[in-house]
């Protein structure tokens, strides 16, 4: 109940305030969020479903969605962009594989593929404005409109993450950082223009593991950002593989606040700061 009632006042502190957009009046439709999450290369169990029961990250999802006031469509069909895209307010990404891989017929959870010309609408729908916001694997639908590129994974271990721009809606009750238990993406080839809002440290974690230390033997980098694409607000967080980190406050937060925003509900400056928070992130698998 405890966590409820502060999730509840989240949103209403993130749906408040001068810059926010009024939540639906009573009668008014809910805008409309679609939640996309076809496995085409591996099947993470936070988006498996039993049967045709919604997976755990598509219930969860659309709890924290329903408190900023909106309603979400869960689909794995990639015929979705052939569509209509104009009803929905936003999309959000959970998609494991790059465009190439979701458009195979060959996927691990038997949804239809994505089609090139629904890709290309989507893409042209962010470009034209159409909030984007990728979770862990889901930047990779769009990788021009992420804004960066993935290394790989180590084994799951602790890492602390360093807060950096804590007037980002949902990161001004993060502290200075805070530390996670997490298979943690090691991200590189970083767009100029993130404004980074979490930056991981990897001082602290195990490299004895040859995977680990492939992965996790650099600078600090950006595992949290904001930034255009075209006039399309992207927000994304690497954060999200396991069950009990999509259960966790935090998560939570931070997935609330990147929606907001996105959405155009919260202003804020998300001018580029990759350069002054992780000055050697681009150093890294420097091409």
């Amino acid at each position: 109940m405890q966590r409820r009632q502060a999730l509840q006042s989240l949103g209403a502190l993130l749906l408040g305030g001068g810059a926010a957009l009024a939540a639906p009046a009573g009668g008014e439709r809910r805008p409309r969020v679609l939640f996309f999450s076809r496995s085409a290369l591996f099947e993470h169990s936070v988006v498996q479903r039993e049967g045709q029961s919604l997976s755990l990250a598509e219930r969860l999802g659309s709890e924290i969605a329903d408190r900023a006031g909106l309603d979400v469509e869960c689909t794995k069909d990639g015929t979705v962009f052939d569509g209509d895209l104009d009803q929905y307010a936003a999309v959000v990404s959970y998609t494991c594989g790059r465009p190439d891989d979701l458009m195979n017929p060959a996927g691990k959870d038997g949804s239809p593929p994505l089609s090139k010309s629904g890709w290309k609408k989507l893409d042209a729908a962010v470009r034209g404005g159409k909030p984007f916001v990728a979770i862990h694997p889901g930047a990779w639908l769009l990788p021009e409109a992420s804004g960066a590129d993935c290394l790989g994974h180590g084994t799951q271990q602790v890492a602390r993450i360093r807060v950096v721009s804590p007037r980002f809606p949902g990161a001004g009750k993060l502290g200075e950082s805070f530390s996670m238990l997490e298979e943690w993406f090691s991200l590189m080839h970083f767009a100029k223009d993130l404004h980074v809002i979490l930056v991981q440290d990897c001082a602290e974690m195990n490299k004895d593991n040859p995977a680990d230390r492939r992965c996790y033997d650099r600078p600090p980098f950006p595992c949290t950002w904001a930034r255009m694409h075209g006039r399309g607000r992207v927000f994304y967080t690497s954060l999200g593989h396991r069950e009990d980190v999509w259960s966790n406050e935090i998560f939570e937060q931070i997935v609330l606040g990147g929606l907001s925003w996105a959405l155009g509900r919260i202003e804020v400056d998300i001018s580029p700061n990759l350069d002054q928070v992780a000055p050697l992130a681009n150093e890294f698998m420097k091409q």
